[in-house]
């Protein structure tokens, strides 16, 4: 056989890939279910599709799909049944039946050349393989399951591994811009096929905007790619204005500044919002929600990580720290968030010691957290600095990731599709289906194969209707009776909201009139307290007045101390004058007396 030709002489695990290139699951834009259908009989290819799951992802741990889907069923019992067969086991018995039971003749294609192995490792924890073709379609077709992240079967040259990049998505397709590599900007632009899972390189030149030099310009590299003179900000897209958050300067000084780049008149304002903004902070997240409400979200300092929240009211410019509820994610920096409706979904990041590894959503109307998935070790999906977009495919959001870094730099792709579902209006989607089937309302997290559905062979029509709310009740029936019911329900909840809203409005009126009179008692208030502070400055200059008065005092008081000193002094030696005057009389009165006595004068005076 054809297939045994082109892997004889391969050792595994080669042998088994060049075997799984023949079956189909080689991921190739070829290859598909009919044709596996078409080599092998029904029980075969369940069991092939088995084999291939264990010997690529390992034992089933997925939920078990939705009892409407037998085709789901039977793939998910056929895996469920190899248990903890080895994977070395199960390529093995791969191999065996297809060299026994195949039933066409394979192309060898490119010579001695085998097809990229699309595994997964063990490491990646909760990433799913998508390899069987009997369970995918094309592009983001491929993401059947939900909430779970997906690594796709990658064709081209790969970008260079990165983080800190640019990230859009244009057509369904994603364009990637510069990052940063070993410390080295980038300059270069990829493009993502998100219908091929293709990736190609483009030469892309700015425009010259002066007609002195035509000629357009290579792109600058850069990373982070800061409008402003600072890295790690936050720029969120407001209707036709930028807002830019945070972050920190050339100095490596943190920032919780606001700015606003109005696009249309290319003017920048700087917002001295009220209230208590974050504290400065980079590498956080941002997102608006009801194009008024901006939300931050976690971000760092050179010390430490944050897990709070902080909104901005656009209208008013008042900052606001609302209570967060569920599960709070941890604290982290460097993360990536896109929004869905009203549901902000937040990947990656770390806190300086190992990266976060669980997917996050915020439903920013009540502020509650939950957790969608998490990944287990050192993958991609728990870096910093990786990239987040959403594209769509069927009518379903879908996010797709790239690059970041953990400790090395990843260009790994990765999709999720979230279950999670936006307040939008219903849609409506025709598809052929068995006829005992009349309508089907899912709102958990089903594997849907409607192309396996096709191949059934019965033919029909059902109507889908999708509805975005998880509490809506099915839809089951089209009968008048049944519309009537939901137009008198409707009704019903017309007149309650109603209701609620005559409420909310009285609550509005009150709380209005409260917040007038306590503007009131605060103008007073102001009043009274600029008075006491008039008081206090007349009260200020008194005692300034009074202490140059004490002043002047001590230095009279030292003045006077020193002249009673001075008369002191001045009485000692009156005194001692006194004395002497008094001596010297006494001497001159002695002589007389002695000479009268006959005294000789020597004498008195020796005697004296």
């Amino acid at each position: 056989m054809a297939m045994a030709r082109a892997s004889s002489g391969l050792a595994y695990p080669e042998r088994f890939y060049a075997a799984a290139s023949y079956a189909g699951f080689d991921g190739s834009p070829n290859s598909s279910a009919k044709e596996l259908t078409s080599k092998f009989s029904n029980d075969s290819a369940l069991l092939l599709y088995a084999l291939y799951q264990q010997a690529t992802v390992g034992p089933c741990n997925v939920p078990k799909p939705s009892s409407w889907s037998p085709v789901e069923q039977s793939k998910w019992k056929s895996w469920q049944g190899l248990g903890n067969m080895a994977t070395t086991e199960a390529m093995r018995l791969f191999v065996k039946i297809l060299e026994h039971d195949s039933k066409t003749e394979a192309v060898k294609e490119n010579g001695n050349s085998f097809p990229e192995t699309k595994t997964i490792s063990t490491e990646n924890g909760n990433l799913m393989e998508t390899q069987d073709k009997d369970v995918v379609s094309e592009g983001l077709g491929s993401v059947v399951v939900y909430d779970q992240w997906i690594a796709p079967p990658i064709s081209g040259q790969r970008p260079k591994a990165r983080y800190e990049h640019g990230a859009a998505v244009v057509q369904d397709k994603m364009y990637i811009y510069g990052g940063n590599h070993n410390g080295r900007y980038l300059s270069d632009m990829h493009i993502l096929d998100l219908r091929s899972w293709a990736w190609s390189k483009i030469q892309a030149k700015a425009v010259a905007e002066s007609t002195e030099s035509p000629s357009p310009a290579l792109l600058t590299p850069c990373a982070g790619h800061s409008l402003v003179s600072r890295g790690g900000q936050s720029v969120t897209l407001v209707g036709t204005s930028l807002v830019i958050f945070g972050g920190e300067d050339a100095k490596r000084s943190l920032l919780n500044d606001l700015h606003i780049l109005d696009l249309e008149t290319m003017t920048w304002d700087e917002i001295d919002a009220v209230g208590v903004p974050p504290s400065p902070r980079s590498d956080h997240a941002a997102a608006v929600h009801a194009e008024r409400y901006l939300l931050i979200f976690g971000g760092g300092s050179h010390a430490a990580c944050f897990n709070d929240l902080h909104v901005l009211d656009l209208q008013t410019m008042e900052w606001s720290r609302p209570t967060q509820q569920g599960e709070i994610p941890t604290p982290r920096a460097g993360h990536a968030g896109v929004t869905i409706g009203e549901n902000w979904f937040l990947v990656g990041g770390g806190d300086n010691k190992s990266g976060v590894s669980e997917t996050v959503v915020l439903n920013m109307s009540t502020l509650v957290w939950s957790v969608v998935t998490s990944v287990q070790g050192r993958v991609p999906l728990a870096s910093e600095g990786l990239s987040l977009v959403v594209s769509s495919y069927s009518g379903e959001d879908v996010i797709v990731a790239f690059g970041g870094y953990n400790g090395r730099y990843n260009n790994e792709v990765h999709v999720l599709k979230p279950s999670h579902k936006s307040t939008l209006s219903s849609k409506m989607i025709e598809t052929p289906v068995p006829d005992s089937v009349s309508a089907v309302q899912n709102n958990t997290n089903p594997t849907r194969d409607l192309e396996s559905e096709l191949e059934v062979g019965q033919e029909g029509k059902i109507r889908e209707i999708v509805v975005d709310n998880v509490d809506s009740e099915p839809l089951i029936s089209k009968h008048p009776e049944t519309t009537e019911h939901l137009i008198a329900t409707l009704k019903a909840e017309k007149e309650e909201l109603e209701s609620s809203l005559s409420k909310e409005k009285l609550q509005s009126i009150q709380l209005k009139q409260d917040l007038t009179e306590a503007e009131s008692q605060n103008t007073d208030l102001y009043k009274e307290l600029q008075s006491v502070r008039g008081q206090l400055a007349a009260e200020q200059s008194r005692c300034f007045k009074l202490e140059v008065d004490v002043a002047e005092l001590r230095q009279k008081l030292q003045t006077m101390e020193t002249l009673q000193k001075e008369l002191e002094l001045l009485q000692r030696q009156k005194a001692a004058s006194e004395q002497a005057a008094l001596n010297a009389k006494r001497q001159s009165s002695g002589g007389m007396w002695g000479w009268l006595a006959g005294a000789p004068p020597t004498q008195n005076a020796y005697d004296a």
